[in-house]
């Protein structure tokens, strides 16, 4: 329940919230837990943690943009880095180097170049599930295993030059670095014991002779060749790339499915408009964020919403709260092709913004340019399972009927 206190505030007061968001059952359902941190103010205080935390868009994007003052060097999870640094855990000057390193490799052009590549694999993923079938036909698929799970697990390590051998360690590896963001609870401790042998093949992986001749990897290496980079950092960055690319974009990916099987009247519309494909994986990462929530900590006290937070404290910043919040989108709750999603928080904002966002959408692109015509409606065939993790929204499984055009 939620009740208002003095105290941890140093002056007027704070809302404290007692529910856990870490819980399974906020885990399986974190809307409703979502509205009461977003309703009970502007920073509210989550007593289990003693951390403050943030569910308004307004002051949830003031505080990204807010890096000297809510840092992430200090890690980006609820406790201190558990492993080795890498560039969200950095801060400028240390962090903008390897930044500008990854934003030129992964801008919108250098992604361009990729597209007819991404279709190849988007035909791939479609042409095993749908190919062959008459007009009319209906067939029932698993939105996330037989799609979602599978494209950004061959796109991205292969744009990576990542090699075929261990790419089932992707999603598990990844799995277990964002339940780090959360506490030390049976999601984490579960997957502890691989935790080790995943870490060891990632960072192998990385390596300059581990990776293709051509790809993302091979451009990170050919950087600190430059000097623009270390050596030493290099594997580091490119495994960033697997650890922050791949699982958000599966589940972003898998979200968008669902977004558009729950909401037929918004299909109908991309069918009549398919130039409005960025508008919907737009829109469904704001009504759905991957990255539900991650952690700043006040390197100085800092004044948020009225309540001063103490240097040293940490903050959850709720993505997943802000863009469903009133106070910046009308009817919040609704899918809907027709608003602009352009404000949303899922890839954050300002010096830490997602790298990747550009990867996420070329795939997300390529694969309505693929389902569109080849789809006269989509629907759940069964009730959707749902994968938890602590700073993850995870799909386990979603059924899918689609009747062909």
């Amino acid at each position: 329940m939620s009740t208002t206190a003095k105290c941890p505030a140093p002056h007027g007061t704070v809302p404290v919230l007692n529910e856990d968001p870490f819980s399974e059952e906020i885990l399986e359902d974190p809307l409703p837990f979502q509205e009461l941190l977003r309703e009970s103010g502007p920073v509210v205080y989550l007593s289990k943690y003693h951390v403050y935390a943030i569910g308004r868009h307004e002051e949830l994007a003031s505080s990204l943009e807010n890096w000297q003052e809510l840092t992430s060097g200090s890690g980006v999870g609820l406790n201190e880095p558990w492993r080795a640094r890498g560039l969200l855990q950095m801060d400028p000057p240390e962090h903008d180097a390897p930044r500008e390193v990854l934003q030129e490799i992964l801008s919108s052009r250098a992604l361009r170049a990729l597209k007819d590549t991404c279709l190849s694999y988007a035909d791939a993923v479609l042409d095993p599930l749908l190919a062959g079938k008459p007009s009319g036909a209906q067939v029932e698929i698993d939105g996330f295993r037989d799609i979602g799970a599978v494209m950004p697990v061959n796109f991205f390590p292969e744009a990576s030059g990542i090699t075929d051998e261990g790419r089932e360690n992707l999603v598990p590896y990844a799995d277990h670095i964002f339940n780090g963001a959360g506490p030390q609870n049976e999601l984490f401790k579960s997957g502890e014991c691989q935790a080790p042998a995943l870490a060891e093949w990632a960072t192998a992986a990385c390596q300059r002779d581990s990776l293709k001749p051509e790809g993302f990897g091979a451009d990170i290496w050919a950087a600190a060749d430059r000097g623009d980079i270390t050596h030493d950092f290099a594997p580091l960055l490119t495994r960033s790339l697997l650890s922050a690319g791949v699982d958000t974009t599966v589940y972003g990916i898998t979200g968008l499915l669902y977004a558009l099987a729950t909401n037929p009247d918004q299909w109908a519309a991309l069918k009549a408009n398919p130039g409005l494909a960025r508008v919907a994986f737009d829109e469904s990462l704001r009504w759905i964020s991957p990255v539900q929530h991650l952690f700043r900590k006040a390197a100085q006290d800092v004044e948020i919403g009225g309540t001063l937070i103490k240097a040293g404290t940490r903050v959850m910043l709720s993505f997943a709260a802000a863009n469903r919040d009133p106070r910046r989108w009308e009817n919040p709750d609704k899918f809907d092709l027709s608003r602009d999603p352009s404000g949303h928080l899922a890839f954050g904002m300002g010096v830490h913004q997602c790298v990747g966002q550009h990867a996420a959408r070329l795939q997300a692109a390529c694969l309505l340019e693929k389902l569109v015509p080849l789809v006269e409606s989509i629907e759940l065939a069964a009730p959707v399972e749902y994968h938890h993790n602590n700073a993850l929204r995870g799909w386990g499984a979603v059924p899918l009927r689609i009747t062909l055009a």
